[in-house]
């Protein structure tokens, strides 16, 4: 998510390691649209990270274009964050930790 002249932006990402060869832009938009992204995103449990500046070059892709080599470092960053949020939560459930 990004907040750019008070108007807010939003990209989603789609991984799935065994028929993606990268991450894949799913949903990108700008204020409603972002807000309604934001949403979904808190509805169904999924991590978000604020980095404004991925999110600036991820708005200039085409809807379910992959992104380009030169985002996977960065990329990868998101998506080690989002495993290890996803594992700390799996076992707090498990553990009845939560």
């Amino acid at each position: 998510m990004v907040k750019k002249n008070s108007r807010e932006k939003a990209v989603a990402l789609r991984y799935d390691h065994a028929t993606d060869k990268a991450p894949v832009l799913t949903a990108k938009g700008q204020g409603a649209i972002a807000e309604k992204i934001k949403e979904l995103a808190k509805e169904y449990g999924i991590p978000v990270e604020e980095n404004q500046h991925l999110a600036e070059y991820l708005m200039a892709l085409d809807l379910y274009e992959e992104i380009p080599p030169a985002l996977y470092p960065v990329v990868a960053e998101i998506l080690a964050f989002i495993y290890r949020t996803n594992h700390k939560y799996e076992s707090r459930m498990r553990y009845g930790n939560a």
